[in-house]
């Protein structure tokens, strides 16, 4: 049997998004795309005031990202989550790339909101998901979760 091709896109502003997209690479032994943002999202209140007033209102922005998502069998996407949503980072690359088959992940202060049906009504139906607390990425405490989205997705 042909071993999957597994590419684990992700957007992050604080490093818990990237930490766990990379720790989903590592485990699958899967390619890793980090998207960028090119709008200045990183100023302390105003960055965070202006990004969370973007993703309420649905707005895509400029990105940037290497990898063609649609030459990969599935797609593992991930996003912190911003007023109860996605990003518009992981907005503007769902609503600009096709997808074979897609999971997705997100980190998130304490609600999820509509993060994933958000992402779904961009792109398709996820094979799997994953949320996880920031606070239990900061203190290690999500191994078991971890382990559980991957073993799904293989």
């Amino acid at each position: 049997m042909k071993k999957q091709k597994i590419l684990v896109a992700y957007y992050s502003r604080t490093g818990n998004t990237k930490k766990l997209g990379l720790e989903i690479t590592k485990k699958l032994k899967a390619d890793s795309e980090e998207i960028k943002d090119l709008k200045e999202r990183n100023r302390v209140i105003i960055g965070w005031l202006v990004s969370g007033k973007d993703a309420t209102m649905k707005k895509k922005t400029k990105i940037k990202f290497e990898k063609n998502p649609s030459k990969y069998d599935l797609v593992i996407i991930g996003t912190p989550v911003w007023a109860w949503t996605i990003t518009p980072a992981i907005r503007t690359y769902l609503s600009e790339n096709k997808f074979k088959k897609v999971a997705f992940f997100c980190t998130n202060g304490g609600q999820k909101g509509k993060t994933f049906e958000e992402m779904e009504k961009l792109s398709k139906k996820p094979i799997a998901t994953l949320t996880l607390l920031d606070r239990k990425i900061k203190k290690g405490e999500y191994k078991e979760e971890l382990n559980s989205f991957t073993k799904e997705l293989k």
